[in-house]
């Protein structure tokens, strides 16, 4: 049931992602608006998701569950009525805090079900939500052959949140703290930041994001623009990378029986280091492909092995992340930002070199030796 929740997210995310050159075409975007688009929205979230993260450490989950998804399904049916940039902008900026609300608070209450399994959790959480990041750029490209375009598929995509929004309404509340005010929880949260722990994952995870999400916001436009093919073949790129991804996430529960997630997270950083410049060099569509689809399985795990190490460095407080990801999210708002910037003065090509400091961050900052935070060795 939760676990639909991310699918959609997901899902929804992907459309736009594997349809931003149409987008872009229809609308007449430049570079720089399409990332104030990808960047800009996370900002303006600053104001309300660490209210959403204090709250659902207070008991009001549900509530925030069911009005965050209401908000998500219009906002995700809007997306497909916008007529240029101002509106565009405006819709992302009201669905940011609506999905923290919506997939955010729900990513909570799964991890909280079985503190003791949190990686397992957040492994089935991602694997999840890459098969809705498969499914989108098929979507597009099924609605070119049928001679629709990105406006159908959101028109249809709205209908189908409503299904999962009602799945989700008989989820119970969870309690708060006892004898907290709301105060004393927003400054509970906030004394987390003095955890070197908590530092270190909110940092990483918005590291990784340069080869997960910040990478899939370029890679259609790259494809388009960088490697001359069309938008059909663009969104077929994404579906090799993010349909690799899947196959690289249904994996990782294999992967953890054998080795600890720090580790494989070591290791997939070297072999990503060795292949994203390969994707870059290569010529032509194929070798590109292979590439991607490299990429795709090596990149598996980014995001739900950080997150699960910061679930559990915020220990009974999982709300907390919540608000900890949205101040962590200024750097993560920053980089698409920055991307486009690079793109705009040098080109697009030059540009998508900067995600080759996911690795060697990645390299620099994990831990070395001893325990993870949940106590396993590895």
């Amino acid at each position: 049931m939760l676990l639909a929740v991310e699918f959609l997210d997901e899902l929804v995310y992907g459309t736009r992602e594997a349809a931003w050159p149409l987008i872009r075409h229809d609308l007449g975007l430049s570079y720089a608006q399409v990332a104030l688009v990808i960047a800009l929205p996370g900002y303006v979230s600053l104001v309300a998701e660490p209210l959403v993260g204090v709250l659902a450490d207070r008991g009001r989950r549900r509530a925030l569950i069911l009005a965050g998804g209401v908000l998500f399904v219009a906002t995700t049916a809007a997306f497909g009525l916008v007529t240029g940039f101002a509106t565009l902008l405006s819709v992302e900026i009201v669905a940011f805090p609506a999905s923290g609300a919506f997939v955010g608070v729900s990513q909570t209450v799964l991890v909280d079900e079985e503190p003791r399994s949190r990686e397992r959790a957040m492994a089935a959480w991602t694997l999840a939500g890459s098969l809705g990041v498969v499914v989108a750029p098929l979507l597009v490209v099924g609605a070119i052959a049928l001679g629709g375009g990105w406006r159908q598929v959101f028109a249809g995509l709205g209908p189908a949140g409503l299904v999962v929004v009602l799945l989700v309404r008989g989820l119970p509340s969870s309690g708060a703290p006892t004898g907290e005010s709301l105060r004393e929880t927003g400054l509970a949260t906030l004394r987390l930041l003095r955890q070197a722990e908590v530092l270190r994952w909110l940092l990483l995870l918005q590291v990784a994001e340069l080869m997960l999400d910040v990478l899939h916001s370029f890679l259609a436009l790259y494809l388009v623009d960088v490697a001359r093919v069309g938008p059909a073949d663009a969104a077929l790129g994404v579906a090799v990378w993010t349909g690799a991804g899947l196959a690289g996430d249904a994996a990782l529960f294999v992967v953890l029986r054998r080795i600890s997630g720090l580790r494989y997270l070591r290791w997939s950083a070297l072999l990503v280091l060795a292949v994203y410049p390969v994707f870059l060099l290569a010529p032509g569509l194929a070798a590109k492909l292979v590439a991607l689809a490299a990429l795709g399985l090596l990149d598996s795990g980014w995001y739900a092995l950080p997150q699960a190490q910061l679930y559990a460095a915020a220990g009974a407080r999982s709300g907390a992340v919540l608000t900890l990801g949205t101040i962590g999210g200024i750097l993560g708002s920053t980089l698409p930002l920055g991307i486009g910037l690079v793109a705009g003065a040098a080109g697009l090509g030059t540009a998508l070199w900067i995600p080759l400091a996911a690795p060697l961050l990645l390299l620099a900052a994990l831990p070395r030796g001893g325990r993870s935070t949940d106590g396993t060795r590895w």
